[in-house]
């Protein structure tokens, strides 16, 4: 990976990296809101809000949370797409509306403008894909430096989504009903499927490592139910279980969810699973009855049991792969 490279030109940012992933996978993590959330802002930074209207003269609108909970909100306008090739848009410190707001707003200095052009080009280069970045506008001296610095700890951060080392992400907006979760598996998609749907393997994943956990029933097909029994270390017992609404291989499934500790909670979840040149991005949509609903399963510690969900899931693949 090439390190970022500054002109000479005053007040014009240059950046190139080589990244060992396909263009085609390089540009998917530039446009889709969920890979975006994965890198965006520099390292301890989290992206809890991502919104992308894809099309020249569309809008987008991030927002990046410092480690002390501060929200940083930025928006701008689509102005070129060209698929896997080239992505021109504006940048601009906004608020939480997209508003854009002077950058003082966010302690920055006066002659900082109030809005920046940022070009971003693919290029296929050796089985990897060169990535290059330039940023017209921000300020020489010190504060280019700044700017060097932060886009740099993002596409470290890209590097490791593309490589597969970042693990499983969560995405939850304040205010929304929904919990999105995405993770890119080392896996071709008709084999994550088939871990997904077959009843032998699922105990084999699904849920924390000190669980056990066995499929009492499991009819994968639209109005098929499912159901599935777990015990903890201390012999309790827990039943889950809802209904397939749609089964499409090796693409989608779309089923409700209900924990029969707590009835009348029921969720809806949708599993996408996208190639990418032989690896595989699942992400998964569940849909709460309310806010309430969705809060409190992120308040019970959901997201610790989703992580080692899926690093279980990734070893059964990983281990499936070489058989």
């Amino acid at each position: 990976m090439e390190e970022a490279v500054l002109t000479e030109e005053r007040g014009r940012l240059f950046i190139q990296r080589i990244f060992a992933a396909s263009r085609e996978l390089v540009w998917k993590a530039w446009i889709d809101p969920e890979l975006i959330a994965q890198w965006w802002g520099p390292r301890g930074f989290t992206a809890p809000v991502i919104r992308v209207e894809l099309r020249e003269g569309g809008r987008y609108l991030f927002n990046m949370r410092s480690p002390e909970g501060q929200d940083f909100w930025s928006t701008g306008v689509y102005r070129e797409i060209v698929p896997m090739e080239r992505l021109v848009f504006t940048d601009s410190f906004s608020d939480a509306e997209g508003n854009v707001v002077p950058a003082s707003t966010y302690g920055m200095s006066g002659d900082w403008p109030r809005e920046l052009l940022a070009t971003v080009t693919f290029e296929e280069h050796g089985g990897g894909t060169k990535m290059t970045l330039r940023e017209a506008g921000i300020p020489a001296g010190e504060t280019l430096d700044m700017a060097e610095a932060g886009w740099n700890e993002s596409l470290d951060k890209l590097a490791e989504v593309l490589g597969g080392a970042a693990k499983t992400h969560l995405t939850a907006e304040p205010g929304k009903q929904e919990i999105v979760i995405t993770r890119i598996f080392d896996a071709p998609r008709d084999l994550v499927f088939k871990a997904y749907t077959d009843p032998e393997r699922v105990p084999r994943w699904w849920g924390p490592r000190s669980y056990t956990t066995t499929v009492d029933t499991m009819d994968v097909r639209p109005g098929g139910i499912w159901r599935y029994l777990q015990r903890d270390a201390g012999g309790n017992d827990y039943a889950f279980h809802g209904v397939y609404h749609e089964v499409a291989p090796p693409g989608r499934l779309i089923y409700t969810f209900e924990f029969e500790g707590v009835p009348g909670h029921v969720t809806l979840e949708t599993v996408t699973l996208e190639d990418l040149n032989g690896r595989t991005m699942v992400t998964d949509r569940t849909i709460f009855q309310s806010v309430e609903d969705r809060d409190g399963m992120l308040a019970s510690g959901m997201e610790e049991g989703m992580n080692e969900t899926m690093d279980r899931f990734a070893d059964l693949l990983k281990e499936l792969s070489r058989g």
